[in-house]
């Protein structure tokens, strides 16, 4: 007896599956019919040979068989997407949609001082901005450039490089801006709240012994802003209190390791090689301002 073939059209409708975790959502993300789910479910389970869901009183959730089926789904998805987009980008020139994702503060405070030179060199691309996300996924497209501030986990589809570094030092205004280092543990600090305590920035204030800490915020525009009214001394990335028209009290205090992510493809992708030549001439070329030691 012949075991029927794989479809490869079925691949959507079972990673639906498995995140909506029932035949009707998955039916109503898709807009089919909850027996087309049903069916193509049984006919891969057929091309599979094994069980691929089970239904509990949770819904349908995968079998260890199914783990693994969906794990190499989602790569395969993912490259016949990619397959068509780039293929189709490439014969285009350097155009076409470019995902980076990072943390607000080099947004804000230092890169979009620049793309306007990205964008002058390259008007065809479509630049996407997106605020830091752990779970967007490179295997899924889902992203195509990552900068972190910390070396991340290895992984076999990411292409990681250390990029530069970005300097945090303490900065005031008004009385605040002509303290020494050692009147600073006498005076008023401004902090991130106690969810943040293993930041870097923030295991330096503990360090110091810092205790009168009359304000915490939950991001670092407030954290400067509030700075900037005089309310206390702060540490602040040094590309954050440069704009803000803050005086920095001598040198980085705290140094963070900034990384590029990519996906081991982009290189052999036009628009993502000069994105990828555009940052790294950038980040050298910037080099001491995001350190904090620009003279």
């Amino acid at each position: 007896m012949n075991t029927p073939n794989l479809d490869w059209n079925d691949i959507p409708l079972l990673l639906a599956l498995a995140r909506a975790g029932s035949m009707s959502s998955a039916a109503r993300d898709l807009g089919v019919d909850v027996s087309t789910i049903s069916r193509r479910v049984a006919a891969v389970e057929a091309a599979m040979g094994t069980r691929l869901f089970i239904r509990s009183n949770r819904g349908y959730e995968p079998t260890d068989a199914g783990m693994v089926f969906l794990a190499h789904a989602e790569r395969a998805l993912g490259e016949v997407q990619a397959l068509q987009s780039e293929t189709r980008a490439e014969g285009e020139g350097i155009s076409g949609r470019v995902r980076l994702t990072a943390v607000n503060v080099l947004f804000d405070h230092w890169l979009l001082d620049h793309l306007p030179s990205l964008l002058r060199q390259h008007p065809k691309l479509d630049l996407q901005l997106l605020t830091d996300n752990s779970n967007l996924s490179f295997t899924r497209r889902e992203a195509d450039f990552a900068l972190r501030l910390a070396q991340p986990t290895q992984d076999a589809a990411i292409l990681m490089r250390k990029v530069g570094e970005i300097g945090f030092a303490v900065f005031g205004t008004g009385a605040h801006a002509q303290l020494t280092p050692a009147q600073w543990s006498a005076q008023p600090w401004l902090s991130y709240g106690e969810e943040l305590d293993g930041l870097p920035e923030m295991r330096w204030l503990s360090e110091q012994g810092i205790a009168r800490r009359i304000l915490r915020v939950s991001n670092v525009t407030t954290l400067a802003r509030a700075c900037e009214q005089g309310l206390g001394l702060a540490v602040l990335p040094c590309i954050v209190g440069s704009r803000q028209g803050l005086k920095q009290l001598g040198v980085p205090v705290v140094t963070r390791e900034l990384w590029l992510l990519s996906h081991r493809d982009a290189s052999r992708i036009k628009r993502f090689r000069a994105v990828s030549d555009w940052l790294a001439e950038l980040f050298e070329r910037e080099a001491a301002a995001l350190r904090g030691t620009e003279p």
